[in-house]
């Protein structure tokens, strides 16, 4: 080793050493600044101040974390394409994002530093320091991937490619893809940070076909505001008996347990919205834009009454607004989406904005009900076109000593 090597060496503080002082290494548990404060002193004052973020989340649990998780503000959502049909190296490579996963949802780097300043660090290390700020990972799967590894007789029967809809104009950059993997966290970085070590850890066996990140924000007990301005997600439900009935899979297979995400990339015409009056907007959503409420309500929570009629006999929530249209799917999906904003479209000089609606059901038919009840007639699609689109089988939850996806290869 050269001299100037041990110098570096020499000179470093390691991550592990940090959080030995901090106190925190191994238990990844909520971390103050005044913990931090006192062990570091005013010498690394500054770096005291980049420890916290709150709670962490297991990884295992009979589901997977980041569904009925409450939301986080921010998502990194990344679609890849298997390279391999080798079944052991997919195998592998999902061993390696279960231990992968395990580290970052508590906090921690994905490998130590090394030694030899001349080899790429094993973590890319922009949360070095940070808490993981309630970081949780979801994995699901297409049916291209179970072509592509001979696993077609695993399929369920219901595990379709989504359809054409009415007004879809999807962009091949924006659909298709093998295996999904959402990253949600209170911390714009801490989300990318995952997803990019995932991916790179598995760069022999996977290629980045396109992902997205969002983000969203509401205060406690409130359902959260889209790029419209109106809020979005009111009818999710939020009991565990409900989960059961709309979300968590119950047909006993590798699929038990699990459920299926839709994801679906929304452009929203802002600068068009934005020349539409509040009285045709509130008729667009059916709902009243600064209480939430439905039409002919004063509680956001309200229940959607469609069927009730003004004194002249008219419908109080429009036929063609976009809840009077969903609500007469009778079909019942959990949103979770996140709005995202990536600068202008050139061609129009307009935002480029909208939202990343994503949705768990325990049957893809619960969406294409609703979605297909929306139809041509929904009124909102004056204002958002859809132009991303993906259906992926979410894995059960993941037990102490197993691995992600486990019950699909064994």
């Amino acid at each position: 080793m050269s001299d100037d090597n041990q110098q570096w060496i020499d000179k470093k503080i390691t991550r592990r050493d940090f959080l030995k002082k901090a106190g925190i290494a191994g238990a990844g548990t909520i971390v103050g600044g005044s913990v931090v404060g006192a062990v570091l002193g005013s010498k690394n004052h500054s770096l005291a101040n980049e420890i916290d973020g709150g709670n962490e989340y297991s990884l295992y649990g009979k589901h997977q974390s980041g569904i009925t998780t409450p939301a986080q503000s921010h998502v990194y959502l990344m679609v890849v394409d298997l390279h391999s049909t080798d079944i052991k190296e997919v195998k592998k490579m999902f061993k390696d994002w279960t231990e992968y996963s395990e580290k970052l949802m508590s906090g921690k780097l994905v490998g130590e530093e090394l030694e030899n300043g001349l080899l790429p660090p094993l973590d890319t290390g922009e949360v070095m320091g940070m808490n993981p700020y309630n970081l949780t990972l979801t994995f699901g799967i297409s049916t291209s991937f179970l072509s592509k590894l001979n696993l077609n007789a695993k399929k369920p029967a219901e595990f379709k490619d989504l359809p054409h809809f009415p007004r879809d104009q999807i962009k091949e950059k924006y659909s298709g893809g093998d295996i999904c993997i959402q990253a949600c966290a209170n911390d714009a970085q801490v989300a990318f940070h995952a997803v990019r070590n995932l991916v790179r850890k598995a760069r022999n066996t996977v290629t980045m076909r396109w992902g997205q990140s969002g983000f969203t924000k509401g205060k406690k007990n409130e359902t959260p505001r889209n790029l419209f301005g109106f809020k979005d997600g009111t009818a999710n439900v939020s009991t565990e008996e409900k989960y059961k009935q709309i979300i968590w899979r119950d047909k006993n297979d590798w699929l038990k347990d699990g459920t299926y995400m839709v994801v679906r990339k929304i452009q929203m015409h802002l600068e068009t919205w934005d020349r539409t009056s509040l009285q045709e907007q509130e008729n667009t959503f059916g709902r009243y834009k600064e209480s939430g409420a439905p039409f002919g309500e004063s509680d956001e929570f309200a229940t959607v009454d469609i069927t009730k009629k003004d004194k002249n006999g008219n419908f109080v929530i429009p036929e063609d607004s976009h809840v009077h249209l969903a609500k007469k799917a009778k079909k019942e999906i959990f949103r979770r989406g996140y709005s995202f904003s990536d600068g202008l479209i050139e061609e129009t000089g307009q935002f480029d904005s909208g939202l990343l609606f994503i949705s768990f059901q325990k049957d893809p038919k619960q969406f294409v009900d609703v979605q297909n009840s929306l139809g041509s007639e929904d009124k909102m699609n004056e204002y958002i076109t859809h132009i991303g689109s993906g259906l992926f089988a979410c894995f059960p939850g993941v037990k102490k000593g197993e691995y992600i996806g486990k019950n699909l290869f064994e």
